[in-house]
Order: C-alpha cells, then sequence, then structure tokens
C-alpha cells in the first residue's frame, strides 16, 4: 500500500505560526516533531513508501524532515500550483501501478489513537481491494460546524453533507449515522481514475496531460501552464459525491484537523488553571488561555478563555471560540504590502536559512545558515549590493571568474550587478551576516543564472 501524502494548503487559520512558506503541516508542535512527520511515521507501518505531493516550496522542507525521521525511500509529485484535492491525487495515481492501494492522507491531521487506527486502515484496504472508494468517517464528539458530514448506514454511504449551520449540526450528532468527513481515502489507483474519467472527464483528461508532460527524473515536476489548464475541485465533489461505489469506514481514532487555534488549544497539556503549560508564561488568577511562544515571557493577570500566539514578527490575541476568524486577517495581510502571512522572519530554504535582524528602506541585515556541501545558486542583483561576514565555518565564494575563501572574522562585498555565489565545502555549518544596501531590498531581486535545486 502507497500513502500518498498531501502537503498542500497553508493553515490561515493558524496564522501566526502557519505561513505560506512554513504551513502547519511543517512547524513542530508536538515534541519537536511535525504534523507531517507524525503522519509519515504513522503510516509507514500500513505503507511501504511515502508518495508526496507538493508545491515546489514544501518540498525542500518534507526532504529535511524526512532526513530526520532518517527515511530516504519517498516519491516525490511537485505542483507549480494548487488545484485542489482531485487533480493532486490524480496525478499521483497516473504516477502508480494501477491495482496498487493506495492510502491519501492529509499532512497536517492529528491522530492519537494509533492502535484503532490501524485496526481502521486494515478494513479499509479490504474494502479497497473489493473495488471500492473508501471514506473514513470520524465519530462526532460534538456539534461542529466546520466539518462536513458523512451520512451512512453501516458501511454504506448514504449521501455527503456540506459543513452546517449549528442547529444542523446538532441534528446530525442526535441522529446517530452521521460522521465527520475526515478527508482520508483508501482505493485502487486505477479505480480512482475511472472513477474521475466518469465523473468529471475535464480533471481527468488535463491530468492526464499534464502527467505525461511532466518532467520525471529523481521527482515529477508538473509544467506551470499544464497545472493551470487543469480544473480545480475537491476529491468529494469530483468523485466521491457522485460514485455509486463509496464505501466508509467509521473510526474512533482520536482524530483533529488541527483546524484552527481552539482546536490545537485542545491538544497541548494544561496547567492547574486550564492555561497552556509553557516555561515562558507567568500567570495570576488567569484561567483557560491557550498561550503559544518561543522566546518571549508572556504574563497574564486576571484574565480568562484568551488565544496568544507571539511570534517573532507578530502577536495573535483572540477569544476562544471564535479563532476561525483568524482567516480573516490573512486576508487583510494580503491585500497590503505586508509579508506577514506568507513568511517568518527566517526562512527556510533548500541549502539552509536566513533570518532577517533588521530592516529599513535602505538596508536590511541577515544571519544566514548554508548546510555542509549545499551552495546558493549562481545569482545576481540589479538593486542591491551585499556585505558578507563569517562567523562560522569556511565559505566558498564565487565573483565574476574568481573564486576564494572566506574564514571566520573575513569578510567580502559583493557590488551590484556582479555575479557570484556562495557555497559551504565544509563539515560544519557555514554561518555569515550579510547587510543589504540599496534602493530596493525586497526577495525577488534576484536572477538566478544557475541553480541546483531547478528554482528559476
Amino acid at each position: 500500500m502507497t500513502n500518498i501524502i498531501l502537503c498542500g494548503g497553508n493553515g490561515t487559520r493558524l496564522w501566526p505560526i502557519s505561513r505560506t512558506l512554513m504551513p502547519k503541516q511543517f512547524v513542530k508542535l508536538f515534541n519537536d516533531e511535525s504534523l507531517f512527520q507524525l503522519t509519515v511515521k504513522r503510516n509507514s507501518t500500513a505503507c511501504n513508501q511515502q508518495f508526496i505531493v507538493s508545491n515546489a516550496e514544501q518540498y525542500f522542507l518534507a526532504v529535511d524532515q524526512l532526513d530526520e525521521l532518517e527515511v530516504t525511500q519517498s516519491k516525490f509529485l511537485l505542483e507549480p500550483v494548487g488545484r485542489n484535492t482531485a487533480p493532486a491525487i490524480a496525478l499521483a495515481c497516473f504516477a502508480l501501478d494501477p491495482d496498487e492501494i493506495i492510502l491519501v492522507s492529509p499532512s497536517d491531521h492529528l491522530i492519537k489513537d494509533e492502535e484503532n487506527y490501524i485496526q481502521v486502515l486494515h478494513r479499509a484496504k479490504e474494502l479497497a481491494e473489493q473495488d471500492n472508494l473508501v471514506t473514513f468517517g470520524i465519530k462526532p464528539e460534538y456539534a461542529e460546524t466546520g466539518y462536513g458530514y458523512i451520512e451512512s448506514v453501516g458501511e454504506e454511504v448514504k449521501a455527503f453533507h456540506e459543513k452546517p449551520d449549528i442547529q444542523t449540526a446538532k441534528k446530525y450528532i442526535n441522529a446517530g449515522n452521521f460522521y465527520w468527513n475526515s478527508g482520508m481515502f483508501c482505493f485502487k489507483a486505477g479505480l480512482f481514475l475511472e472513477e474521475l474519467q466518469k465523473y468529471s472527464p475535464e480533471i481527468y483528461q488535463s491530468s492526464e496531460i499534464a502527467y505525461k508532460h511532466a518532467k520525471i527524473n529523481d521527482m515529477i515536476r508538473i509544467a506551470y501552464d499544464d497545472m493551470q489548464n487543469i480544473p480545480e475541485d475537491s476529491i468529494d465533489y469530483a468523485v466521491m459525491e457522485k460514485s455509486q461505489k463509496v464505501k466508509m469506514v467509521a473510526s474512533d481514532i482520536g482524530w483533529s484537523d488541527l483546524g484552527s487555534f481552539d482546536a490545537l488549544a485542545e491538544e497541548m497539556p494544561k496547567d492547574q488553571n486550564g492555561n497552556t503549560q509553557s516555561e515562558h508564561l507567568y500567570s495570576i488568577d488567569a484561567r483557560n488561555n491557550f498561550v503559544y511562544t518561543k522566546e518571549r515571557a508572556i504574563a497574564l493577570v486576571d484574565i480568562e478563555d484568551l488565544i496568544v500566539v507571539d511570534t517573532a514578527d507578530a502577536l495573535l490575541i483572540s477569544k476562544k471560540g471564535v479563532s476561525q476568524k483568524v482567516k480573516e486577517v490573512v486576508k487583510l495581510l494580503r491585500k497590503g504590502e505586508s509579508e506577514l502571512h506568507h513568511i517568518h522572519l527566517t526562512a527556510h530554504r533548500p541549502w539552509g536559512t536566513y533570518t532577517i535582524l533588521e530592516t529599513n528602506e535602505k538596508y536590511k541585515i541577515k544571519r544566514i545558515v548554508v548546510h555542509p556541501g549545499k551552495r546558493l545558486s549562481l545569482q545576481k542583483h540589479f538593486h542591491r549590493s551585499e556585505h558578507w561576514i563569517v562567523v562560522s565555518g569556511t565559505a566558498l565564494i564565487t565573483m565574476g571568474e574568481k573564486e576564494y575563501l572566506l574564514k571566520p572574522n573575513e569578510s567580502t562585498y559583493i557590488p551590484m550587478g556582479e555575479m557570484h555565489r556562495l557555497e559551504n565545502p565544509g563539515k560544519i555549518d557555514v554561518i555569515l551576516i550579510e547587510v543589504q544596501v540599496g534602493s530596493y531590498l525586497g526577495e525577488d531581486d534576484i536572477v538566478r543564472i544557475q541553480d541546483d535545486f531547478q528554482r528559476s
């Protein structure tokens, strides 16, 4: 069985922890492990390989986190732009044997009862082998308006239902045969494609064309124009709600999609007053507050039922019970010129990381870390010059036609428009301070001449 792991989605309801370039599935929320890593570990007991569908930016995050787990046998399919789950799954299925049983799982869900989970997977696989499209229905714990519902009679699916209002959700709960739609599926790759061709032929045909045009080497890369030509739709709308071959496995597995800070708060350890446990939290007569902070001390006095999320460049304060509205904040940020919805002060790149230490209209200061054996693209900038000061490791610098080494406490200057590259030939991280000076300091002021990671 192959586990198709879907890494799309930006987790906007968990801003400012989750950003476009560091979405919630890669944030290490649980014992220094991410939801993506937990997904890989959990499914590796039932599946013999991972097939990860991701965009190009998140690919490098996934590779790094797989390396931490010492997982080396994984396939990747990279989408230049997201078109929802139906095309993502279809593209992966074109790359597999038609008889291969696949488990489709989002990368950002939490499942706590892994013993029951394995039993559920076993039953789903049995049904999939009998040529069924299997969905997983979560036994609901309360009337939730943020999930779709599956109405069933035993394993027979009667209907799929959209996210309800609160009164309808209560009726579903009282009926006893309604389940939360988990977004997990199990079926043969070929059967899914047959049903997709039958019920959503345009998605099938354009996905097939995109796959045939894809660049396939150590990974599968879909061309931008081909991806744009695929109609955007979910697997539920495109196939599951129309097919006559759908079964559901009732699943009591301690599941959460962690789709809001209210949901995340339920999963975090708490102190005697119901506040999130944190060495950085100081509370006086404060109760039932969710607090997330990595470094800064936070003091709460005489307050209850708040959500406080502190990151290096943004602070969120919300009442509990309304944290779904955080996605509206992200919409406001996107309307302006802010990058707060897109990136943290520390950005992860395939060669390492950079952290913005200070920025001004005319200059920007960064801390750059380049991992052993990695190098930045051969590049140039039209609107800025750069000063590099090495503080740790040995850096190999390319400047025009010249190459030279920089050791700790040595520096170099890169003039505006000069072709240059930074490389780490050693066995420890290169750490340097970069000072950019210029009239425009945006990250898009870069012309890549040659790149190890095939970025444009």
